[in-house]
């Protein structure tokens, strides 16, 4: 704070000293002219343009007035002549002279210096990141008929996501690993009784095909249906398995289409149709039709261009075994009414072959009958 203030208190000698030889000549020469006030000098000390003159003072003239202005008997004036000739004492100029350098010291004090704690932590405003949605086709389908999403419901055929994993995955799976009326089985000693026969009600239906990513399916409109015991089910989905999930006394198929079928009261019922290879070389045609609207990509509907009769899908003997048992793919829900037909339908090798390239095996393993009552219709 000194080095700024070495200004005013260099000039201050030479204010004083300038002011008194001012008065003093005024006084001597009795001039009429007005001196300039103290607030003018302490001005142009400052570096300021300098005031208004003030009014002119007549000043009485003075005994003095011959001397010269370097005179030393007119250095040696005492203060009292200047202070009258002025109206300003030199006390008040010193006090204006102080004021002033007060008010130079207040303008060139140094503003206070703020440091930075390079240490104080940085507050950042987390930044949220939005999960991305899984993008999925369409919704596809398991043998519950339930839409599921194939990235939520990783369960598969084989693997670490196969069948002895399947109660593992979720809990709403549980029953695959602890239920005691699992499908499918092998269907041997059933007792032979008299079955009332299936009523079918099939008629050529539009439909839509589906590669859920596990299996084939077609989508049937309504207007298909079966009744049993006097309770009706209506056809909703057929899906296709290689090779077949029922093995009778044994054999195992090339493959098995299940024809799903539900009530009113949301209870379910499965026509199984067993497939083998025919000698003849010829084809299905109502197995051919599915093939035909087969989509390009998976989890997508395709309709069919043709309507699909499925009373062409079964056997011409109607005979059947029946067993309570469960859906074959998760969640494995119990309680379902399966109705296995005794004679297979054929298949072309091409026809075998198609499915083959997308699915070679999706089939559950046969599981334990646990002392289950089988029926075999004759």
């Amino acid at each position: 704070m000194t080095l700024p203030l070495r200004p005013a208190f260099r000039v201050l000698p030479w204010l004083m000293l300038g002011a008194a030889a001012w008065h003093a000549q005024a006084a001597d020469t009795g001039a009429s002219a007005a001196p300039a006030p103290a607030k003018e000098i302490v001005e142009r000390a400052d570096g300021k343009p300098g005031g208004q003159p003030a009014p002119a003072a007549t000043r009485p003239s003075s005994s003095r007035s011959s001397l010269a202005p370097s005179s030393p008997a007119r250095a040696r004036q005492p203060e009292a002549p200047a202070e009258a000739a002025s109206g300003v004492s030199m006390t008040e100029l010193r006090d204006l002279i102080d004021q002033k350098i007060a008010e130079v010291r207040a303008k060139q004090e140094t503003a206070p210096v703020v440091r930075v704690n390079n240490n104080t932590p940085v507050v950042r405003k987390a930044v949220t990141k939005k999960k991305a949605a899984p993008v999925v086709a369409a919704s596809a389908a398991t043998a519950s008929g339930v839409p599921v999403d194939p990235l939520e419901q990783p369960w598969s055929y084989d693997g670490v996501h196969g069948p002895e994993r399947w109660a593992q995955l979720r809990p709403e799976y549980a029953t695959c690993g602890s239920g005691k009326r699992q499908s499918p089985i092998d269907i041997r000693d059933g007792i032979k009784v008299t079955l009332d026969p299936i009523q079918f009600d099939y008629r050529p239906t539009p439909f839509k095909v589906l590669d859920t990513g596990r299996t084939v399916q077609a989508r049937l409109e309504g207007g298909n249906s079966i009744t049993l015991n006097g309770r009706r089910y209506d056809l909703q989905r057929i899906e296709f398995h290689r090779p077949s999930e029922e093995r009778i006394n044994g054999r195992q198929f090339e493959m098995s289409a299940h024809l799903v079928h539900r009530d009113a009261e949301g209870r379910t019922a499965v026509v199984a149709v067993l497939m083998d290879q025919g000698d003849q070389g010829e084809g299905h045609p109502m197995v051919q039709l599915v093939w035909n609207s087969l989509p390009l990509e998976k989890y997508i509907d395709q309709a069919s261009s043709a309507p699909i009769d499925m009373a062409r899908m079964l056997p011409e003997q109607k005979q059947y075994l029946t067993y309570m048992g469960s859906l074959t793919a998760p969640p494995c829900t119990e309680g379902v009414l399966w109705m296995v037909m005794k004679q297979p339908i054929t298949l072309s090798r091409e026809q075998i072959g198609v499915f083959s390239r997308l699915y070679p095996m999706n089939a559950r393993p046969v599981q334990n009958t646990s002392g289950r009552l089988i029926k075999d219709g004759q």
